[in-house]
């Protein structure tokens, strides 16, 4: 008698069936991963841009979002994968340098409006100052 054993990794068992092959979607399988990086970066990207859009650091955190989101979307196009994101990360990127943008337009009035008002001997001066260029008394 000749038997033959099979020797199985430990945690495994010899089973003709594919592991997960009859299980319902969603049940032990999880989906392909990877594919949405470029989605991801640009969300964060645009997300950090708008909170950095006060500094001027959010302009350029929101370029470098849309042009990731623009990549991402095309690959969402064709694999279907990461759009939400992608869209998402366009949309947070858009508003990060227009707000970047109006900011920066909003200092250069500021300084504009208030140039005689730099050398001050206080705080109060400057605030009393400022106050009377902004509002023209």
């Amino acid at each position: 008698m000749n038997t033959r054993t099979t020797a199985t990794a430990p945690g495994r068992t010899a089973s003709p069936r594919a592991a997960g092959a009859d299980d319902p979607p969603g049940h032990g399988r999880q989906p392909p991963a990877g594919g949405d990086g470029p989605a991801v970066a640009a969300l964060v990207l645009g997300v950090t841009g708008l909170l950095t859009s006060v500094v001027f650091v959010g302009g350029l955190l929101g370029v470098l979002g849309l042009v990731l989101g623009v990549v991402a979307l095309g690959a969402g196009r064709r694999t279907g994968v990461g759009r939400g994101k992608a869209v998402a990360g366009l949309v947070t990127s858009c508003i990060a340098i227009v707000l970047s943008v109006l900011m920066a337009f909003f200092m250069v009035w500021y300084a504009d409006n208030t140039q005689e008002c730099y050398r001050p001997d206080t705080f109060r001066q400057y605030t009393q100052c400022v106050h009377e260029q902004l509002t023209g008394n």
